[in-house]
């Protein structure tokens, strides 16, 4: 692992601990025993870090989503593999998760901005296989947008609880998940 690396994993988990405001560079020198000078000549600042890891997590997610997304699948399939993909995202690294996740209202902008277009766009997909369910009748809700949010939610806490060595392993964890909110979802 190259020293910029080191840095980044090391303030990740700082910034999940700790919160991005209450991290120093200090604080990161100390724990990478450094001297923190030395930190500026690997990294600009640490919303520089913020943004390496908001982005970074961003793109896997939508990498993530891309290819778990089957167009001539049905919308219960589709979600299904949407909700997997996300999981699966969220839990090869919790820390990265917990900051993408929380953190990244201190970006600056127009980082700011960015990451909020990303965010919404990123909804707009789950939103349109929710309204493709709708229409074929899979689904019956009653706001496309807050389904959406009301799954993103409830996916979006795994960081906070899930162990790799626990019980169930990602896989296992995703597609209950993905089975228990999509039993919600269908029409009876």
């Amino acid at each position: 692992m190259s020293r910029k690396e080191q840095i980044e994993q090391t303030a990740t988990a700082l910034f999940k601990n700790r919160g991005f405001s209450a991290t120093s560079m200090r604080d990161l020198a100390n724990q990478l025993g450094i001297e923190a000078a030395s930190i500026y000549s690997h990294i600009k600042s640490k919303e520089e870090i913020l943004q390496r890891v908001c982005f970074r997590m961003a793109n896997e997610f939508f990498e993530a989503i891309d290819q778990a997304d089957v167009r001539n699948a049905s919308a219960s399939e589709r979600l299904q593999a949407a909700i997997i993909a996300h999981v699966k995202v969220l839990t090869k690294n919790t820390e990265a998760s917990a900051v993408f996740l929380h953190e990244w209202r201190h970006l600056s902008e127009p980082h700011h901005a960015e990451f909020l277009a990303l965010r919404n766009r990123y909804e707009v997909h789950f939103r349109e296989i929710i309204r493709e369910g709708i229409k074929a009748g899979e689904f019956k809700v009653p706001d496309e947008k807050f389904a959406v949010l009301t799954i993103l939610s409830a996916l979006n806490w795994i960081h906070t609880w899930y162990k790799p060595e626990g019980k169930m392993n990602a896989e296992e964890i995703a597609t209950n998940l993905a089975t228990m909110l999509l039993n919600g979802l269908k029409q009876t």
